[in-house]
């Protein structure tokens, strides 16, 4: 009988130690150690993908044949671009979120609409009831697509063997356990195990797997940090349950960029692809309202335009209060530090809420001339122009600084009809203006903006 044997496991970095210690040695966290029960077994009880491999062999690189990754076509615009034009065979992919935010609506709904490709969705947190009733609320069944429910990772390759599927789904990670290790599934040393046991698997029958990942209360991917190291791509599925977006972002991608993203909209049916983005976010009637302002962002290759909403009241209480939706507190303090130090306006007593509309995370730097002028807007209480859009990053001193793709941003604002575009001064070098119909506002000081919005 195996041995059994009590140690404890950073859950960031997977560091075992015989003893609790408050930090750990290997990665710094403070209170990450959680207790394990593990028993000794022998080697050849390990996870294994069961397929022969074969031994590498060194080789000169000049001697590597390097190409294009052949890509499987998800047929979800969003999910392509994200994962930077296709799933590549062979590819570990983790998808992480919130509860109930949509990612097993998103996994299912992408794989019931690949009719070429034979496919094994394994959930080990529902039933095939359950999966059935909402393969029939969102789309009409796939011929292709072979539903197991199983949480043991031996008992997987088995249906994978029998089956050869071309696509593999895991729903989820945290719930697939193997008789290698002995403990919960869930705990560091399974997820570890199950994981590193899968990725050998993809890599050795060139099938992609999908993983689908839980979250912990930070917001990270729960388990070791070793499961976001191991996989090709790391996406986040993100949004507000209040709101109907969802955001895709790409967080690691060795195939492709990881400043892409998509957009979907949640709807009974299921997830809707937005195409364009900008038509959905701005709302249709804002004339007359202070406080807003809009900008024109990049995420990744497409331009959209977001409405940035600011309230500004006198403060009740002795502190004024800063609260900021989907934008940088921090670096909205900094705005605020600059109207008050190079501008003149005294903001110090007054209360300052920015919310970007839509429930939208904004890490672009050009929406701060946005968001400078929204709050001026609200502070002042008169509204800007309708037909008004704007780009710039502002800097300490007060200066507007150039953007990059200019071009594009300006586009989008002339596609959506908008007349006026306030953009940094050093963007007009080499920009061709003949092919620009809307106006163009070259400013080079936040006082100039100013000027151009409120006279």
């Amino acid at each position: 009988m195996a041995k059994e044997k009590t140690v404890y496991v950073c859950s960031n970095c997977g560091q075992d130690s015989p003893k609790w210690v408050g930090k750990c040695s290997s990665c710094g966290e403070w209170n990450t150690y959680v207790e394990e029960i593990v028993r000794k077994e022998p080697s050849k009880l390990r996870p294994v993908s069961g397929m022969e491999t074969t031994k590498a062999k060194p080789m000169m690189l000049r001697d590597v044949e390097a190409g294009d990754e052949p890509r499987i076509n998800m047929h979800d615009e969003e999910l392509n671009r994200v994962l930077g034009g296709g799933l590549v065979p062979g590819s570990l992919v983790l998808l992480g979120g919130e509860p109930g935010i949509g990612k097993s609506t998103l996994i299912l709904q992408t794989v019931l609409h690949i009719p070429e490709k034979r496919i094994l969705y394994v959930s080990g947190e529902e039933s095939a009831r359950q999966l059935k009733l909402r393969a029939d609320r969102i789309t009409h069944a796939s011929d292709n697509c072979y539903i197991v429910c199983e949480t043991s990772l031996e008992q997987i390759y088995v249906h994978i063997k029998n089956i050869r599927p071309e696509l593999v789904v895991i729903d989820s990670i945290q719930t697939i356990s193997t008789e290698a290790i002995e403990s919960s599934p869930g705990s560091v040393s399974q997820v570890r195990e199950c994981s590193a046991s899968v990725l050998r698997f993809a890599k050795e029958t060139h099938i992609p797997v999908i993983l689908i990942g839980h979250i912990n209360k930070e917001g990270s991917i729960a388990g070791p940090k070793v499961l976001e190291h191991i996989v090709d791509a790391v996406l986040q599925f993100e949004g507000d349950q209040h709101y109907m977006y969802r955001i895709l972002r790409s967080i690691k991608n060795r195939f492709g960029s990881t400043a892409e993203l998509g957009i979907y909209e949640m709807r009974q049916d299921g997830l809707r692809q937005v195409s364009n983005p900008s038509e959905l976010l701005l709302s249709q009637d804002h004339e007359g309202m202070s406080g807003v302002a809009i900008a024109s962002a990049i995420e990744g290759v497409r331009p959209f335009l977001i409405e940035t909403q600011a309230l500004v009241s006198s403060a009740v209480y002795g502190n004024p209060q800063r609260s900021a939706t989907g934008f940088d507190i921090r670096r909205m303090n900094m705005l605020l530090a600059v109207l008050e130090k190079r501008v003149g306006f005294k903001l110090a007593q007054k209360d300052v809420f920015l919310n970007i509309a839509g429930g939208l995370k904004v890490n672009d730097p050009a929406i701060d001339l946005a968001v400078i002028s929204a709050i001026l807007s609200s502070n002042m209480d008169t509204a800007i122009e309708t037909g008004v859009c704007m780009a710039g990053e502002i800097g300490l001193s007060g200066e507007i600084r150039p953007v990059n793709r200019i071009e594009q941003r300006i586009s989008e604002a002339e596609k959506l009809g908008f007349k006026q575009f306030i953009l940094p001064k050093y963007n007009l070098q080499g920009l061709d203006r003949k092919k620009i119909k809307i106006e163009l506002v070259a400013v080079r000081k936040v006082e100039e903006a100013f000027r151009c919005l409120f006279g």
